[in-house]
This record gives structure tokens, C-alpha cells and sequence, in this order.
């Protein structure tokens, strides 16, 4: 049976927004892109993508060509609106909900009467109703989900989270199951007749405060199961104990499964989600809060232990390998290899030699310090004589051993363990 949705708006081109765009366009649905970001304008109309993701430029450059792809800075009118935009938290931990209430600005006026609004970016429960509170506000002649059933809704509104891993998000995107939920029983139906035009994995409907919760609740317990390791690693520490050896050994346990500590947590999701939760229910989340707290402190540990193996050998360079928050990919968002970069850059003393084979420039936070700089991994390693593994690039698999003699290793990821 063929789909109704003939042209769909996504809202954000970023790290799930353009992939998503992409694979729609393939399906020949016309999409339209919106981003505020120009230059992304630019080069996606010109088939070219931003961002690192394999085989995403031939699917973008083809989709393009096709004619079933454009970009451009305000959005028109359609048959459905998938929103992925970013959704960070102040300083605080509150969260900073202003770019959906922007895209909800920028929506309103081109929406029409059995239009459906998908909420992708992961939000505190209790959003997607608020989303459909703010689009009311600005177009009082539509009913939206959230007035009740005493008339016939003419905007369907749902949300429906991404699970998605950078580096397979084409795959991921295509194969996964999809929880979606709507503001009431018919928004979760329409949404997913939107997600089956190219979603081959189940959809499972339930309701949008339901689903909200999902997806903070898979990056809570990923985010707690690391600070369990993280903590791990710091008692192993104060023992003298090498905590490589405990995860291998105490993982040959039938029924344990402790995950590898490392150098913090990372990325816009699990660093960022677990607040949601804390900050919507704050006195019964003590254990994720605390989780969070763990892991926010763990760049701190690491960059204790860089100074003091500087300090022993009396040598200002410091080989920083890795910047991105997880191995292969280009995303730089919450890192904990930058803060602690950021971190030792404090230190006047200690010059940063940073390895970064995914990116080009340093990220804004370091590109103006004196003491930090660029280099390739063969330049680093020849002048610094502290070694930092802060993210397991496949590149530094590479790396001679013997070119790591007489140097002191720091290896946060027991890549070379």
C-alpha cells in the first residue's frame, strides 16, 4: 500500500536529522532539510554532508541528484514534520528546552489539518506536550492533541526517539525497532505509518510521556553501568590494583558483565540524558545522579594522574591522543578527552600535543590556547614523552610499542592493555 506522507520536513541536519532526511529521500518521499546553519545548506544542496557517518555522502549525493533532497533555512509545507534538533542543558543541569520551542515558531504557520508532528530529540518527560501546547498558542484555528476529544485533532503529534550508534547510523536507523509514542492513540498510529516508509525493525506504540521515559531511561542505565566502572578504576587505583585485571577476571563470572572504565563519558546523549530524569524527579534519582557525578569527576582523576607522571620525569609535553567521545568518528560533543585536554591546558606549564585523526582544526574551547596545538601522531610521539590514550581510535592500534620505550603510558581505555 503505498504511504501518504509524499513530502516530509525534517527539522536539523545533524548527526541523526540528515541521515534521517536521507533515507526518506531514498524511499522517494520529497524531504526538505531545515537547518540554521548555512554553510550545512550549502554543501548538502551541493550533495555533500558536514559530518562524518560511512556511505552517508553517496546516499546524500544521490538523493540530491534525484531531486528528493533539498536543504534551506525555513521550512514549507508538508505532510509531516520529524524534528532533531539539539536539546543541551544549562549550566545547572536544567534543561534547555529553546530550539524546539524555535522550530515549534518556525512550523506553526505551514502546518495544515492532518499534518503530523514527530518529536525525535530526546527530551524530560512531559515535552512532546508541550510542543503541542506551543504550536496552539500560535495556530488557534487547529486542534492539537492536547485540548481533549471533544473535537477531531487536526495535528498529530508523537514521539518517537532515535537509537542510533555513530558509525552505523544508516544501518541503525533502517534495522532497529522504533518505540513510538503518541499524545493519544491516533498520534502513535500516524507516526508510525510516517516511520514505516523505511523503518524495517518493529515500531511499538505506547504513549509519548512512555516514551520519552524510554529513551532516558537506556542512557541512565548505560550511564550508571560506566560509573560503576569508572568508580571501579579509581579503587583499583587507591590499591595499587590493575583494574584491567579485575573487569577481565571478575567478568568470567557467569553472570557479571562490568564494563571497561575510561576517561569519562561522552556525547550528547549519556552525558547529557540522565539529567532530564534528575532534574523532572530529583528526589527519587539519587542513584543517577550520583552516576553522573562519577563520571563528570572521572576527566579530573585522569588529569591528576597526567600532571604527576609529568612532574615525575620533569618534562613539559604531553601526547593527548584522541579528542572525539568514542573511537572512529568525529564528534567532539561532551568529551571528556577535551575537558581534559582543556583541563591540563591550565597548567602553563605542560604543553598539549593533541592526535585527532577525525578533524582538521581543534574544537573552539582549545583552538585559541598557547599550549595547545595539532599535530600527527608520529610528531606527538616523538616530542612528548607522556603518552595519553584518551580514545581508541583504530589509528593508534597502529602504534610500534617500541616507539612508547622510556616514555610514561597512560592508556584511560586499556586499549593497549
Amino acid at each position: 500500500m503505498a504511504s501518504s506522507y509524499k513530502k516530509i520536513v525534517v527539522m536539523g541536519l545533524g548527526y541523526v536529522g540528515l541521515p534521517t532526511a536521507a533515507v526518506l529521500a531514498s524511499r522517494g518521499v520529497d524531504v526538505l532539510g531545515v537547518d540554521i546553519n548555512t554553510k550545512t545548506i550549502e554543501l548538502i544542496n551541493k550533495g555533500k554532508i558536514h559530518i562524518e557517518e560511512p556511505d552517508l555522502d553517496v546516499l546524500v549525493q544521490g538523493a540530491v541528484k534525484s531531486g528528493h533532497l533539498r536543504a534551506a533555512s525555513a521550512p514549507e509545507k508538508a505532510d509531516a514534520f520529524i524534528v532533531s534538533v539539539p536539546t543541551p542543558f544549562k549550566e545547572n543541569h536544567e534543561p534547555d528546552l529553546a530550539a524546539i520551542e524555535e522550530v515549534a515558531k518556525a512550523i506553526a504557520p505551514v502546518l495544515q489539518k492532518g499534518n503530523v508532528v514527530v518529536l525525535e530529540s530526546t527530551v524530560p518527560v512531559g515535552t512532546t506536550n508541550q510542543l503541542s501546547q506551543w504550536l496552539a498558542a500560535l495556530r488557534d484555528d487547529l486542534v492539537f492533541p492536547h485540548q481533549g476529544a471533544d473535537k477531531p485533532i487536526d495535528v498529530h503529534i508523537a514521539h518517537s526517539p532515535e537509537r542510533v550508534l555513530p558509525g552505523r547510523v544508516l544501518v541503525e536507523i533502517v534495522d532497529n525497532d522504533r518505540v513510538v509514542g503518541g499524545l493519544t492513540p491516533v498520534c502513535s498510529e500516524k507516526a508510525a505509518e510516517l516511520y514505516k516508509v523505511f523503518v524495517q525493525g518493529e515500531c511499538h506504540l505506547t504513549n509519548a510521556w512512555t516514551a520519552e521515559l524510554v529513551k532516558l531511561s537506556e542512557n541512565a542505565y548505560r550511564d550508571v553501568n560506566i560509573a560503576f566502572a569508572n568508580e571501579l578504576s579509581n579503587v583499583s587505583d587507591a590499591l595499587g590494583v590493575n583494574v584491567w585485571d579485575v573487569v577481565r577476571l571478575a567478568n568470567r563470572h557467569p553472570r557479571v558483565n562490568i564494563l571497561n572504565p575510561g576517561p569519562g563519558v561522552g556525547g550528547h546523549c549519556i552525558a547529557v540524558d540522565p539529567w532530564f530524569i534528575v532534574s523532572s524527579a530529583p528526589e527519587q534519582s539519587e542513584l543517577i545522579r550520583t552516576a553522573r557525578l562519577i563520571n563528570d569527576a572521572k576527566p579530573k582523576s585522569v588529569v591528576q594522574k597526567i600532571k604527576d607522571a609529568a612532574k615525575s620525569l620533569k618534562t613539559s609535553n604531553v601526547a593527548c591522543l584522541g579528542l572525539s567521545y568514542k573511537a572512529d568518528i568525529d564528534d567532539l560533543r561532551e568529551s571528556p578527552a577535551v575537558e581534559i585536554v582543556r583541563l591540563l591546558a591550565d597548567e602553563k606549564d605542560l604543553n598539549c600535543h593533541v592526535v585527532e585523526p577525525h578533524v582538521d582544526v581543534l574544537p573552539p574551547e582549545l583552538e585559541n590556547l598557547s599550549n595547545v596545538k595539532l599535530q600527527s601522531l608520529e610528531g606527538a610521539l616523538k616530542e612528548a614523552r607522556v603518552i595519553v590514550l584518551l580514545v581508541d581510535h583504530a589509528a593508534f592500534r597502529a602504534v610500534d610499542q617500541k616507539q612508547l620505550e622510556e616514555k610514561t603510558v597512560i592508556d584511560t581505555r586499556g586499549f593497549w592493555s
